[in-house]
């Protein structure tokens, strides 16, 4: 529920500075706990587009005061394993190698690893050994890219 009230009241913030919010986690600690923003563009993102986006969106916060306790705020790229949440997400990194844990298995299977060639349908597929394998986005538990070092 905060997720979404942080997603609704910042993600207006971010797109007017011209970058995606790609994804937002709040963590709550005993002792103050931690915001974080990832945010994207086409062009990549720099040290100063995130001290950018933490002006506007640190002026944002102490206005709403949506978080009653303490915590940092702490904005950077996604980087090249980032998370993958939303069909957005998943189209835009279609074409790259992705790991992914899924809620209940599929043909006896939980975690994949594979070519992500096409998504559509509320599905993805991947290309696995050789086969492709259709997967429920609803259905993942969670999902990376997993950049190919060679």
């Amino acid at each position: 529920m905060l997720r979404d009230q942080l997603v609704g009241l910042l993600e207006p913030v971010v797109t007017s500075l011209g970058y995606e919010l790609w994804e937002l986690e709040y963590a709550a600690r005993p002792r103050g706990g931690v915001l974080r923003l990832y945010i994207d563009s086409r062009e990549g993102i720099s040290l100063d587009d995130c001290e950018r986006v933490s002006r506007a969106v640190s002026e944002v916060l102490d206005a709403a005061d949506p978080i009653e306790s303490e915590y940092t705020l702490e904005v950077s790229s996604p980087g090249l394993d980032r998370v993958l949440r939303t069909p957005a997400h998943f189209e835009r990194v279609a074409g790259e190698r992705i790991r992914l844990e899924m809620v209940e298995p599929v043909n006896g299977r939980k975690r994949f690893t594979g070519r992500l060639t096409d998504v559509s349908g509320g599905e993805i597929t991947l290309e696995v050994d050789g086969t492709a394998v259709q997967l429920p986005i609803a259905g993942i538990h969670k999902a990376r890219v997993a950049p190919d070092y060679r």
